[in-house]
């Protein structure tokens, strides 16, 4: 009888551990998913637009501008799903059809893009559409979606790129889509996913290789965690809430499938989507790659570390380009 009661006890303190083990993974991966994909200071335009003010003045003067001129100009779109998604579009200062899609990264928005975004107008002749993110800036949306849908959604907007650019009489533009972090592995994405004669090339500037590899990496810088078991669980938990895994949201997988030039760019002394991983992104890519490493340059500035080679450097990719 002593041993059966002692055997019952044990059982019941085995279960009540695996009950709080289980407690504590679907709690952790509830709050992994809160922390990076719920995360919307991004929504703030007035934050960023302060932002920018205090790192470059003359660029946030420039958009209000053209703002207050009503050159720059809002529109929206909604897509399958009941969501309106919002962008900025600007012509450039001499009629073209040359097209740059500008796709900002994790958490911002428009006001993140403006001072690149402003040389590939000002300095290299380009019309602009800054679109913003579903959950960022002025879309809707309460999720990050890493880019991995996202990209279906900037696909979606390229019929209003030809409306607005095309130069009349059915013509499209051309067009030429570069993205910073997020807004590169969503680059990517869209690479790997279109067959669309109007759009000639990339520049992915920072991209991660994929959502599970970048929170991967954090999950352990930050919090010291292996990927097991919260990782898993927590991947499992947002394919059930909104339909896709970090697994499955690969930009070097949709680089695989792209044959349109892609220009890759990354900082050498990158630690939050560690340099390695452009590394093994350019390897993946078949062919039509360049790839520019900035020395010294820490995450998404290397626009700021080097504007004018930067600008040199992405003005003969676009010539090689058509664009």
């Amino acid at each position: 009888m002593k041993r059966a009661g002692v055997r019952c006890r044990m059982l019941r303190w085995a279960a009540a551990i695996v009950l709080v083990m289980a407690a504590a993974i679907v709690g952790g991966s509830f709050y992994m998913l809160d922390v990076s994909l719920g995360d919307l200071s991004g929504k703030d335009l007035a934050i960023r637009r302060q932002m920018l003010a205090n790192e470059a003045p003359d660029v946030a003067e420039w958009a209000d501008s053209l703002k207050t001129c009503g050159i720059m100009c809002d529109t929206f779109m909604t897509t399958d799903d009941g969501q309106r998604l919002h962008a900025w579009y600007l012509f450039a200062p001499e009629k073209t059809d040359r097209t740059m899609m500008v796709l900002h990264g994790y958490t911002c928005n428009i006001y993140s893009s403006l001072k690149i975004a402003r040389m590939f107008r000002d300095s290299l002749g380009l019309n602009l559409f800054l679109p913003e993110f579903h959950a960022h800036g002025e879309s809707d949306g309460d999720v990050v979606r890493m880019g991995w849908k996202d990209a279906d959604d900037m696909l979606a907007w390229i019929p209003a790129l030809h409306h607005l650019f095309g130069c009349g009489d059915g013509k499209k533009a051309r067009i030429a889509i570069q993205g910073v972090s997020m807004g590169a592995s969503t680059a990517m994405n869209i690479s790997g996913k279109e067959h669309l004669d109007e759009i000639k090339c990339y520049i992915e500037d920072c991209g991660y290789t994929s959502v599970w590899d970048e929170f991967s990496h954090e999950l352990k810088g930050r919090y010291g965690l292996p990927e097991f078991p919260i990782m898993y669980s927590s991947s499992a938990l947002c394919k059930l809430l909104y339909g896709w895994s970090f697994g499955e949201a690969s930009s070097v997988e949709m680089v695989k499938r792209c044959s349109k030039p892609m220009l890759f760019i990354h900082g050498d002394n990158d630690d939050f989507v560690p340099t390695r991983m452009v590394h093994t992104l350019y390897e993946a890519k078949p062919d039509n790659k360049t790839l520019w490493v900035t020395k010294g340059t820490d995450h998404a500035h290397s626009f700021r570390d080097y504007p004018k080679e930067y600008e040199q450097r992405v003005k003969a990719f676009l010539a090689l380009c058509g664009m």
